[in-house]
């Protein structure tokens, strides 16, 4: 005997919340967010700010820092 297993339609599924208590639909909307928001923190790609380090040296190759910020706030005025 062969059993096959079919998933639940997303109908079903809309079909068995509405015949839930309202306490019941509050707790599934609970889990629900509780693994949305775990599944959404997974997929976040998380940098360190020390990765930047030394970004665009070679454009800066050269170039006096503080005469570049003098001329910059010269420029303001």
């Amino acid at each position: 005997m062969n059993t096959k297993k079919v998933a639940p339609s997303y109908e079903d599924y809309v079909k068995g919340i509405r015949e839930l208590k309202p306490e019941e639909q509050l707790n599934l909307v609970e889990i629900i967010s509780a693994q949305l928001k775990k599944s959404l923190a997974e997929k976040k790609i998380k940098h360190n700010i020390m990765e930047l380090e030394g970004l665009g040296a070679d454009l800066w190759k050269g170039i006096d820092a503080q005469e570049y910020v003098r001329k910059e706030r010269d420029s303001w005025g």
